[in-house]
């Protein structure tokens, strides 16, 4: 079986993305007191927090706070996924938990880092928001950065499994990195409804180019992903939440020995106490994006989804504790 891999050094460009949307007048209304001038008050709660519920939002960690969280994935609970009431629907099971620590260094600089089951991933990133959209539409979208690097650090005969043998291949510890891009395009329509647009570029250093027997297409390095996330308020405490990825790739399509599936999450954001939660299902086993993105295998239609949730607590520096 052959190994496809590249080096280190990825250059990632994006295309500047556009979309024109038509604002209600209660975004657009804002006057100042003085004079009749347009205030450009920056428009707050694109999103409640830094994820929609797989995908990242533009919201970041505010300046000088650290944000710990904690999101959890179970098992599939449908039975025809290996599910049912033996596995207590899913809940018997962990597909994947992360632990993650965040950092405001501006209101608009977010660094973190956390650590998966899956995989065993490490990950660090940097997420750096350019525009924020105002209230009356001098700036109408939100538009952030994201960028993502992983580190796999499993043993040796778990990251290669599946390599047939070659005598004249190294191991190497580069081999274990991934990388993903984002660029975050939000806008809000009144209080109750935002959209988000996410194309996203993501390599993996080491891959097995393994072939799709239906269309003799080749598993490759380079991945190109188009996420899209909602977020629905019935009230000021309690919303609907969505997110979708469609992964450019004809390796993936229709492969019978490698299935495929993108990844797709439904929730209920809930706030109380001074907490958020989200409450929702998803197929993707995985929660960062150099996981589910590549990886997601279980079928919806299947009963391939799963329960997961999110919970984050938010400290302040030098001051008294605040809850997120």
């Amino acid at each position: 079986m052959k190994i496809s891999f590249k080096r280190l050094n990825v250059t990632v460009a994006f295309v500047t993305l556009s979309f024109g949307i038509f604002a209600q007048d209660d975004m657009l209304g804002l006057l100042d007191s003085i004079g009749g001038k347009k205030t450009h008050e920056k428009v707050m709660a694109t999103f409640k927090g830094s994820k929609i519920i797989n995908a990242q939002s533009t919201e970041t960690v505010k300046a000088n706070t650290y944000d710990f969280s904690i999101t959890h994935r179970f098992g599939n609970m449908g039975t025809a996924s290996n599910g049912g009431g033996h596995t207590l629907y899913g809940l018997d099971g962990v597909t994947d938990v992360r632990f993650g620590f965040d950092f405001g260094i501006t209101n608009d600089l977010t660094i973190g880092i956390g650590r998966s089951k899956q995989r065993e991933l490490v990950d660090g990133f940097v997420k750096y928001r350019m525009l924020t959209q105002t209230l009356d539409n001098h700036i109408p979208i939100s538009l952030a950065i994201y960028a993502d690097m992983g580190y796999t650090p499993q043993l040796a005969n778990q990251f290669y499994s599946g390599m047939a043998a070659d005598s004249t291949f190294k191991q190497n510890d580069i081999h274990r990195f991934s990388y993903t891009t984002q660029l975050l395009i939000a806008r809000k329509f009144g209080w109750r409804f935002s959209m988000q647009l996410i194309p996203t570029y993501q390599h993996r250093n080491f891959i097995l180019a393994t072939i799709n027997s239906d269309n003799g297409k080749v598993e490759t390095n380079d991945l190109m992903s188009m996420g899209i996330g909602f977020r629905f308020k019935f009230t000021k405490r309690f919303a609907f939440i969505a997110d979708y990825f469609y992964t450019f790739s004809d390796y993936r399509k229709n492969n019978p020995v490698n299935p495929f599936y993108n990844p797709l999450a439904v929730g209920f954001e809930v706030e109380t106490g001074g907490h958020v939660f989200h409450l929702n299902f998803t197929n993707a086993s995985g929660i960062v994006e150099n996981n589910f993105i590549p990886y997601t295998t279980d079928n919806w239609l299947k009963g391939g989804y799963k329960f997961g949730f999110n919970v984050s607590r938010v400290f302040n520096i030098g001051g008294r504790k605040k809850h997120k």
